[in-house]
């Protein structure tokens, strides 16, 4: 069945996030709600979104807005309807009942809950009325969380599921993964189960609130938040009203009512008002002190608030293995939290499903998680798990593989979706070389380099798998969130605080010879950006020949913010391709005007339709909706293009000094309305000089290794700087930038 009209019922959270994400892929959709103005004013904040969840704000032509009572009718055109009303089955019955009596024979209608069970949801409908009827369970923010569980039922046309699940993947561009009726599906039962055994545990082993976060957050693959901080920022009461479903609608002897019980101190914080983020605050909160922010945090045991201290465990990346293996109790604490995950997941298996793997996507794809816990199991090695693990009684997935002792029980990933995917080649793949940074794996006739540091960011390992790989054609991929976050900081300020600002400068030559070497490799060259693409990490993107972008990214230059300039070829690049417009080739000023704007403003887009504009992206570079796809699109880019040639050489003509006092104004200008100050000043002349071309003029020519030299200049005078020095270290100590 195709569906080419969409009508949603409800319009909070999760109705406007389904619709947003219906508009950008083009899907005419209707939001009905008790009143007009209550959709439209849904629709409103859906424009003004932030972050936005539309991948270009034109598209909000494709939501038209009405009400219950006066615009029902649109049902009967709908080829899905999508229920996302208050989470009371009566409410919800009554909507199915208009629904069923409206809707054109074969309609899906889907509801979005996320705790009531399908068996409830349908026990008015006639049977074949259930044929059609499903859960579709969005995680929000629904553009940006792939994740979405199709939940079906023993009544279902199961073709008609199916066929929803290839919308959703390809055009929604969601990580449709098809489960069994039970209490909180595949994600939410694992990822609330484990949020409770990390809290309960710390309670019990007595941590702190910072150190249990530390340990349940990166180190194990987990977002940084912890679990005190997610806590915080879900709301406390409504993790409670989540717990007391849970409570109500699973079996007495599952292991979930153990972790579930409610705990004195939540409680007391939900009393007080202190429910999260958006209340006075709750594990953690913000306080003032001479006029100062302060964070502060709760004792678990004295309950009282005291300034929060940062933990740092000394580990870069996941390592399960050295984790569970400490010899403290962060490493006992650890294990504790793990191996009852593990446990709990796998006693799932073949009730919620008969695939483990789906647990372990559902972690990834709607909890941000690196691994689930059956890849966690696999790292730790099965040999290990079971001479460290207590008992498994009654737990069949277990009991079978603690006879079988296979290590390589894993078998295929991502196997609820028919794609070709990253995660699916790499085991496939041949590795090749491999550093702290970087891997480089041989995959048919190409290469490809995925980037393994915190957030992805570039170093010389970083380069030199690159600049390696270029002996083959090339896909820059990552599996993790982001792309690249920039150049490692924290690599940089280690020359710096030593004073040696020689390694500092032969870092940046040789990033600068890399990303020169991906442009004119004699193979092709393709990046494929999803999430963070800024600073270094776009100007590799921006010197691949092809690019195959997601639709969720947040890409740009930002390097004025800690006071530097882009130096691996940024401004070069920029430059090129605003001196290719129209209005360039009349005014020879022009394209340095709208780069010096551009750069010094640090833009930033949050889609391919928004950094079009800016000509961070092409028009030509491929834009697509499902993460899952970046991979076959990018092989589909190398067999498209077998025949490449690199492109020429740049050349650039810039007016020099003229051009550069006119950059010069405009900062004046910024300086005498406050909106810079002194260093924004010194770093704005910085870029002018680089943009204007330096001591040039109009009549010369100047090459690519021109810009790049000066580039490097200026990006080392500003480096050496006590004022850039301090907001780099401001930045890296907060995330927040330093204005001085």
């Amino acid at each position: 069945m195709e569906i080419k009209r969409v009508v949603v019922i409800g319009s909070g959270t999760m109705g406007s996030g389904i619709a947003a994400q219906l508009c950008n892929a083009n899907i005419p959709v209707t939001l009905l709600d008790l009143k007009t103005e209550i959709s439209q004013k849904a629709k409103d904040k859906i424009f003004n979104s932030r972050p936005p969840l539309l991948i270009d704000r034109s598209k909000i032509d494709n939501i038209k807005v009405g009400n219950i009572l006066d615009d029902f009718n649109v049902v009967k055109d709908a080829d899905w309807i999508v229920e996302a009303v208050v989470e009371r089955i009566d409410i919800k019955h009554n909507i199915y009942e208009k629904i069923f009596k409206t809707r054109k024979n074969g309609a899906i209608v889907s509801s979005n809950t996320s705790s009531i069970p399908i068996k409830i949801l349908s026990q008015n409908l006639s049977d074949e009325e259930k044929k059609d009827f499903c859960i579709t369970h969005f995680f929000n923010p629904v553009r940006y969380m792939g994740l979405l569980e199709i939940v079906k039922s023993e009544n279902n046309d199961l073709n008609k599921i199916n066929s929803l699940k290839v919308f959703c993947e390809n055009l929604l561009g969601k990580g449709a993964i098809i489960c069994n009726d039970t209490p909180g599906f595949l994600g939410n039962r694992v990822g609330v189960y484990a949020m409770q055994v990390a809290m309960t545990e710390a309670f019990r082993m007595k941590l702190s609130i910072e150190e249990a976060d530390a340990v349940f957050g990166r180190p194990m693959g987990i977002p940084k938040t912890g679990v005190f901080g997610l806590y915080d920022l879900i709301g406390i009461d409504l993790m409670e009203d989540v717990l007391k479903s849970f409570i109500k609608e699973l079996p007495k002897n599952d292991e979930f009512q153990k972790v579930a019980q409610e705990i004195p101190l939540i409680k007391k914080l939900i009393e007080t008002g202190y429910t999260g983020r958006k209340g006075k605050g709750g594990f953690y909160r913000m306080n003032k002190a001479e006029g100062k922010k302060i964070l502060e945090a709760i004792n678990l045991e004295t309950e009282k608030y005291s300034i929060s201290k940062k933990i740092d465990l000394k580990i870069d990346k996941v390592d399960l293995k050295n984790l569970i293996n400490r010899k403290d109790k962060y490493g006992e604490y650890a294990w504790s939290v793990i191996s009852k995950i593990i446990i709990y997941a796998s006693s799932l298996v073949p009730g919620i499903t008969d695939k483990f793997n789906d647990i372990d996507e559902a972690m990834r794809l709607g909890f941000n998680w690196v691994k689930g816990p059956f890849e966690m199991l696999k790292e730790i090695g099965v040999k290990n798990f079971f001479e460290r693990i207590d008992s498994f009684k009654n737990n069949k997935f277990l009991e079978n593989l603690s006879k079988s002792k296979n290590e390589n029980f894993y078998g295929e990933r991502q196997l609820y979706t028919n794609i070709e995917t990253l995660g699916k080649i790499k085991p496939k793949a041949i590795n090749v070389d491999k550093n702290k940074s970087a891997e480089i794996y041989k995959f048919e006739d190409f290469n490809i380099v995925e980037f393994t540091t915190k957030a992805n960011t570039l170093d010389y390992n970083s380069m030199d798998c690159l600049k390696k790989a270029t002996d083959k054609p090339l896909i820059i991929i990552n599996e993790s969130m982001q792309f690249s976050a920039g150049v490692n900081l924290s690599y940089t300020m280690d020359f710096v605080d030593k004073g040696d600002f020689k390694s500092v400068e032969k870092f940046i030559k040789y990033f600068q010879e890399t990303c020169k070497h991906l442009k004119y490799s004699k193979h092709p060259v393709v990046s494929a950006p999803s999430g963070l693409t800024l600073g270094g990490g776009f100007e590799v993107l921006v010197q691949s020949n092809f690019v195959a972008s997601h639709t969720n990214i947040i890409v740009g230059l930002v390097e004025t913010i800690v006071g530097l300039v882009p130096a691996g070829g940024g401004c070069k690049e920029m430059l090129w391709r605003w001196s290719q417009s129209n209005e360039a080739k009349k005014d020879p000023d022009y394209a340095s005007l709208k780069v010096f704007d551009i750069i010094g403003y640090a833009k930033t887009a949050t889609s391919p339709v928004e950094a079009e504009p800016l000509k961070y992206l092409k028009p030509e570079d491929k834009k697509i909706m499902n993460r899952n796809s970046l991979f076959i699109e990018c092989k589909k880019i190398l067999e498209e293009n077998s025949n490449f040639k690199a492109p020429n050489e740049c050349k650039f003509k810039l007016s020099g000094k003229p051009l550069k006092e006119k950059m010069i104004k405009i900062l004046e200008k910024l300086y005498n309305e406050k909106i810079i100050l002194d260093h924004g000043v010194k770093v704005g002349k910085e870029l002018a000089n680089i943009l204007s071309g330096g001591d040039t003029s109009i009549d010369k020519t100047l090459s690519e290794d021109d810009l790049f030299k000066l580039e490097l200049e200026s990006f080392m005078r500003l480096i050496e700087t006590k004022q850039t020095q301090e907001r780099i270290k401001h930045t890296l100590a907060t995330g927040k930038p330093l204005v001085n």
